[in-house]
C-alpha cells in the first residue's frame, strides 16, 4: 500500500480506510492533502475488494476546513481555485462512489471539515466533537455542500442560524436535531465505526450503491419521478448476483454470503 505525507490508508476485511493527517493544522485542507484524499478515494471506488469507506482522521481535531495559510499567501490559489480543485471533487465522490461511506469524527469538524463529514453516508461523532458552520466567522459562505445537505438534513431555520451565527454543536446536539446519526464515547469511536464498516462490506455492495443512488436523486426529483427511479434501479438490483443468492437464504433458511457482485 502507498504511503502518504497527509494521510493515512490502509484497507482491512473490505473496509477502506482514510484518516486526514496534518495534526499539527487540525487537518486543514491544502492541495497537497487534497490530491491524497481524493486519490484514496478514487482506489476505494475502483477495487471492488473495497466494499466500506471510513474518513476519519488523526489528532484532537477531525477537520478545520480550509488551511487558511494556503489560502491567504501570496501568489497562493484563488478561493475559487480552492474550491474547484479541493472541496468541489471530494464532495462530488463522496456522493457518487457506489459504496457505503462511514464518517467518524474524533474532534472539531469547521468550516468544510464538518461539510464534509455531513456528506458521508453515515456520520458517527465521539462525545467530544463539535461541529462549526464557521465560514461567518471569516466573512465567507458556506461551500462544500453545505447550503444544500444542512437544511435538508436539520430544516431550513436551524441551517440558517447555524451558518448565520456560527455557533458550536455538540455531538449530542448533532444527533438530535437529525445532523449525524450517532454519537459514542470517545474510545468507542473507531471500534463502533470499524464493526459497522466491516458489516456493511459484507452486505450487497450493489444494491446499497443502488439504493445511495436512488437517494441522491430524491433531494431533486418530484415524487412521481422518485417512484420511476425506484422502479428502475430495482429492476437493475434484481439482476445481481447478490440479490439470487439472498433469496436461495432466505429459502433454505442460512444466512446469505454476499460478493458484492
Amino acid at each position: 500500500m502507498k504511503t502518504y505525507d497527509n494521510i493515512e490508508f490502509t484497507v482491512n476485511n473490505g473496509v477502506g480506510i482514510i484518516t486526514l493527517n496534518r495534526q499539527e493544522v487540525l487537518n486543514s485542507f491544502n492541495f497537497e492533502m487534497a490530491n491524497d484524499t481524493l486519490e484514496a478515494l478514487y482506489i476505494c471506488k475502483e477495487d471492488a475488494t473495497i466494499r466500506a469507506i471510513i474518513l476519519t482522521a488523526n489528532g484532537r481535531g477531525f477537520c478545520a476546513g480550509q488551511d487558511l495559510e494556503e489560502a491567504t499567501r501570496k501568489g497562493g490559489p484563488s478561493i475559487e481555485a480552492i474550491v474547484d480543485h479541493t472541496y468541489n471533487p471530494i464532495m462530488k465522490l463522496i456522493r457518487n462512489i457506489e459504496k457505503p461511506i462511514l464518517c467518524a469524527v474524533n474532534g472539531i469538524a469547521a468550516g468544510a471539515g464538518a461539510n464534509i463529514a455531513l456528506a458521508c453516508d453515515i456520520t458517527i461523532a465521539a462525545k467530544s466533537a463539535k461541529f462549526i458552520q464557521s465560514f461567518s466567522n471569516i466573512g465567507l459562505v458556506p461551500d462544500s455542500g453545505g447550503t444544500f445537505t444542512l437544511p435538508r438534513l436539520i430544516g431550513m431555520q436551524r441551517a440558517t442560524a447555524l451558518m448565520f451565527m456560527g455557533n458550536k454543536v455538540s455531538a449530542e446536539e448533532a444527533k438530535e436535531m437529525g445532523m449525524i446519526y450517532n454519537t459514542v464515547a470517545d474510545e468507542d469511536l473507531m471500534p463502533t465505526v470499524i464493526k459497522m464498516a466491516e458489516t456493511l462490506a459484507t452486505r450487497p455492495t450493489k444494491g446499497i450503491g443502488l439504493t445511495k443512488r436512488a437517494l441522491n436523486q430524491a433531494f431533486t426529483n418530484t415524487f412521481e419521478e422518485q417512484l420511476q427511479v425506484e422502479r428502475d434501479l430495482q429492476a437493475t438490483a434484481a439482476k445481481t448476483e447478490d440479490h439470487q443468492e439472498g433469496l436461495k437464504a432466505f429459502f433454505e433458511k442460512r444466512m446469505p454470503i454476499y460478493k458484492g457482485l
